[in-house]
């Protein structure tokens, strides 16, 4: 299912277990880019959208806390090697 038209900015990111795994920044590709500020480490992550289960007013994930942050990707992954991300500077 295609979710992208569901997910909003801000929205919770819940995984299957029920703990939070943080907040949607905005979409990129097919990718959810994460808030830094939900982040323990500041930074922005990235989690594929295959990784979702279902969207209502949170974005839901099919994968336990642990295996979120497995999936999790601390590089943007729509980046091109060699390519500075205008974006985040």
């Amino acid at each position: 299912m295609d979710f992208k038209n569901q997910i909003q900015e801000h929205m919770e990111v819940i995984c299957a277990d029920g703990k939070n795994h943080g907040l949607v920044d905005h979409l990129e590709g097919d990718y959810i880019k994460l808030t830094k500020s939900s982040s323990s480490d500041g930074m922005h992550h990235w989690l594929p959208l295959s990784a979702i289960d279902h969207v209502d007013a949170h974005v839901h994930l099919r994968l336990t806390h642990e295996q979120t942050q497995m999936q999790t990707l601390d590089e943007d992954p729509n980046m091109k090697a060699g390519t500075p991300n205008m974006a985040s500077m």
